[in-house]
């Protein structure tokens, strides 16, 4: 196992990162912590020297105010301490969220695409920012309400000490046996509360899987069975969640129970000595104050210790999901790519989504550098399926991929990427400016090089037309333009990133044929010698191209120029005519003229 991936294992060892991340703050925290709650037991120590001082005979002034004084100046003490604990807290706890979310996506955005296919992106954007804030949680729960309770603890039974040795035992025993029941019984409950975060988290991303197609819940009226259906989901949730609830509850009944006998035992036992002249009013005092701070910080420190159960369930089920190992990562030793123009080798390449049912299997093929190749085939031949492998969206079973003579194994896939720029058919766009889509593809690129890339993919009249131009929002995923518009976009896109290597898949899929025209040409000079690969179902669009393969499940049955391989009479002239035919169809029905035939 990697190391890198070693810390998401198990949610003890993902925080142990964290704190070791920032240790010297840590530590500062617990010390003041620590500081102003031993601060809070002297001061009770204070109130018994107080108390014995004014009900001694000889009426000590001086060591009364000394008391008093000592009193006044440890409650100062206390308070500045607490202040600065609460800045450190402030700044540390904000600075653990941010790493936490960001070292999540970076794993996140780790996995193949197939794993994304498979999840809710809603839930794993609410896994992620939960994460940091059940780590927050946890951080103030230990600080605030596991620390200062302990810490009293020790404080008391060095006091009591003083005042009877058999109370100081007493009061540990019984703690030591309190602790541990409550430690074993929040185990024994950890399984109701990852039950209710695996719930929880899964209602949430079908809540936003709901919003995000909410147009075909209008289109199908399916509004009322939209709310039956997440009625039924919340229904599970709530069940979930009062489970854990009430487990929570029925433990805390208990402690309240053991309190109330451990305080009334104590302030009984304390009356007796006094009663019997073996203490004075002050130890009387300060065993009945400290009994019940005791009783109200272990109360603290028993929903801490309940409330840490539940938030690790929280953090151990986002670990189980976000945290799973990659089935794609850069190899030990992997270097940076080193661009010699763009060749492209698949060498007796065998893969399978499932390995008993291999889509490609002793695949090869060389595609020369600078050199502008279609990929056609019916659905399943494996024309999407070499695009992502050539991008190592998965990783071979047997067999390799070099390009320009480097393995992909033995490279970075963020240097292999960089080399690849691909426009697919459904372009996904951020819900931002259309200058801003544009300029992902090259943050460093200049508002002039923007706009000559949006000329080139046909882009500058329908930017103008709108509202604030390339400013304008796109809406989410870009659906505030049009299908054409976003292809469009993603072309524009593609070209700026001036890779040596651009995927088409079906680029102009949703434009019509003259507009494609209008685009292809556009685009033939900005290519350049850039090596292109372009996936098309319309045959018409690679016309231009000086070759062609065509795929047939996984293997290649033709190899040559378009009109080499309409002469051949082939498969590829027979998708042609079909295509002529569908076309010649649908021209006729348009204009009444009845079925033409070719």
């Amino acid at each position: 196992m990697r190391d890198k991936e070693a810390y998401l294992q198990s949610p003890s060892r993902f925080l142990a990162r964290y704190v070791r991340g920032r240790a010297a703050a840590f530590g500062g925290l617990l010390a003041l912590v620590v500081g102003a709650s031993a601060c809070a037991v002297i001061v009770q120590y204070c109130m018994k020297l107080l108390v014995d001082s004014m009900a001694a005979p000889e009426r000590d002034m001086s060591a009364v105010w000394g008391a008093l004084g000592l009193f006044i100046g440890l409650i100062a003490t206390e308070n500045i301490l607490w202040r600065f604990s609460g800045w450190l807290a402030c700044r540390t706890t904000i600075g653990v969220g941010v790493d936490t979310r960001l070292d999540l996506f970076e794993y996140l955005s780790g996995h193949p695409m197939r794993y994304f296919t498979g999840q809710f992106a809603g839930s794993l954007g609410s896994r992620i920012t939960a994460t940091a804030g059940n780590i927050g949680a946890l951080t103030n729960t230990f600080v605030w309400n596991i620390v200062p309770p302990c810490t009293d603890f020790i404080g008391a039974v060095i006091i009591f000490t003083t005042v009877d040795w058999r109370m100081a035992a007493a009061l540990t025993g019984f703690v030591a046996l309190l602790a541990g029941g409550l430690v074993l019984l929040g185990i024994r409950g950890r399984p109701l509360h990852q039950a209710y975060a695996e719930r929880a988290n899964i209602v949430g991303g079908e809540l936003v899987d709901v919003i995000a197609n909410v147009w075909a819940v209008k289109a199908f009226s399916a509004r009322v069975r939209e709310r039956e259906r997440l009625a039924h989901k919340f229904g599970f949730e709530a069940l979930s969640q009062r489970r854990s609830w009430m487990y929570l509850e029925k433990i805390r009944v208990l402690h309240d129970l053991a309190l109330w006998v451990m305080a009334s035992a104590m302030l009984i036992w304390a009356i007796r000595l006094w009663s019997s002249g073996d203490i004075t009013p002050g130890d009387v005092v300060v065993v009945s104050a400290l009994t019940f701070r005791i009783l109200h910080g272990s109360r603290d420190l028993a929903l801490a210790l309940i409330g840490t159960a539940q938030q690790f369930g929280f953090i151990a089920e986002t670990l189980r999901i976000i945290g799973q190992p990659h089935e794609v990562a850069d190899n030990p030793g992997a270097g940076q790519i080193v661009n010699r123009g763009g060749s492209i080798d698949f060498e007796h390449v065998r893969f399978g989504y499932r390995r008993d049912q291999p889509v490609f299997d002793d695949f090869t093929l060389h595609i020369p550098a600078g050199q502008k190749i279609g990929i056609v085939g019916s659905s399943g031949a494996g024309k999407s399926t070499m695009a992502g492998l050539l991008q190592r969206l998965y990783d071979v079973q047997s067999g390799r991929i070099l390009i320009d003579g480097q393995p992909l194994t033995n490279i970075t896939q963020d240097s292999l990427r960089a080399m690849i720029a691909v426009v697919p058919q459904e372009v996904s766009l951020f819900h931002r400016s259309i200058k801003e889509n544009i300029r992902y593809a090259r943050p460093t690129a200049s508002d002039g090089e923007v706009i000559a890339a949006a000329r080139a993919a046909q882009c500058e009249e329908f930017i103008q037309n709108l509202p604030d131009g390339y400013e304008t929002l796109v809406g989410e995923r870009g659906l505030e333009l049009s299908g054409g518009q976003r292809q469009r976009v993603g072309i524009a896109r593609a070209l700026l990133k001036d890779a040596p290597i651009i995927i088409l898949d079906e680029a102009t899929s949703a434009l019509d044929s003259e507009l494609e025209m209008e685009v292809q040409r556009a685009c033939a000079e900005a290519l350049g010698d850039r090596t292109v690969i372009a996936i098309a179902h319309r045959l018409s669009t690679l016309t231009a191209f000086e070759r062609v393969i065509v795929l047939v499940d996984g293997r290649v049955v033709e190899d040559g120029s378009p009109w080499e391989l309409r002469r051949r009479s082939g498969v590829f002239e027979k998708l042609w005519r079909m295509q002529v035919d569908d076309v010649s169809l649908d021209s006729a029905r348009r204009t009444g003229t009845g079925t033409l035939r070719v």
